[in-house]
């Protein structure tokens, strides 16, 4: 059986999707985002350790949780920062998949592809097509188009083997959307897997109901 480390990045503030408290601690039927994000890697076979990035400020809110077994670690100044000192945690694994909090409704079998993917090229991550027509725009007219023709949206988890995508880390300047990004910059290969509609990432407050009608359909609610 395969086995890989998953870095969880929950570090973020994430003030577009409002509210009082982050993005990751607003509830989601019935319980914060992070406790499902949490769930789905810590049900799934291939995962043979789970770090935790969190903010300092957030560390109240942890107890709320059922984190035994997860590794705690706190987050960077930003994004590539938390990603690093997450990195830094893993200690038995050399495949890491690094995911985003705020995608609470990934998909075992997405986990899976992305581990199975490991096996043939350093790095993996799971992307949808554009299918929709592209415009640029200005001052609310359009202004051009643009050919979506292999154009695709990023998902996560973006998964890596640990050594190289460490590397990567230590070797960029930062700035970085992403760690296919970081990855590439290093010269690694990162090959595409199937993405799902569904695993989106929680950004405004509009999201938070669509994640729970998904949610409910996969109840059967």
């Amino acid at each position: 059986m395969r086995r890989a480390a998953a870095v969880i990045v929950a570090a973020g503030r994430g003030v577009r999707a409002g509210g009082d408290v982050p993005k990751q601690w607003q509830l989601l039927a019935g319980r914060p985002v992070i406790a499902h994000t949490l769930d789905v890697f810590a049900r799934h076979t291939e995962i043979a350790e789970i770090v935790l990035v969190i903010n300092r400020n957030d560390s109240d809110r942890i107890d709320q949780l059922g984190t035994e077994g997860v590794k705690l670690v706190e987050g960077g100044e930003d994004r590539a920062g938390s990603v690093r000192n997450g990195l830094a945690a893993v200690r038995g694994s050399d495949r890491v998949l690094v995911h985003d909090v705020a995608r609470p409704l990934v998909t075992s079998a997405t986990i899976s592809a992305v581990i199975a993917a490991l096996d043939a090229t350093p790095g993996a991550a799971p992307a949808l097509p554009v299918t929709d027509a592209l415009w640029t725009g200005a001052d609310g007219q359009v202004t051009g188009t643009r050919d979506r023709t292999g154009l695709y949206r990023a998902q996560t988890p973006q998964g890596f083997h640990l050594a190289p995508i460490r590397a990567a880390h230590a070797a960029h300047p930062g700035g970085a959307a992403d760690d296919v990004e970081v990855a590439r910059a290093h010269g690694l290969a990162v090959a595409i897997v199937p993405g799902d509609e569904d695993n989106l990432k929680i950004t405004l407050p509009a999201d938070f109901a669509r994640a729970e009608r998904i949610l409910r359909g996969r109840d059967g609610h």
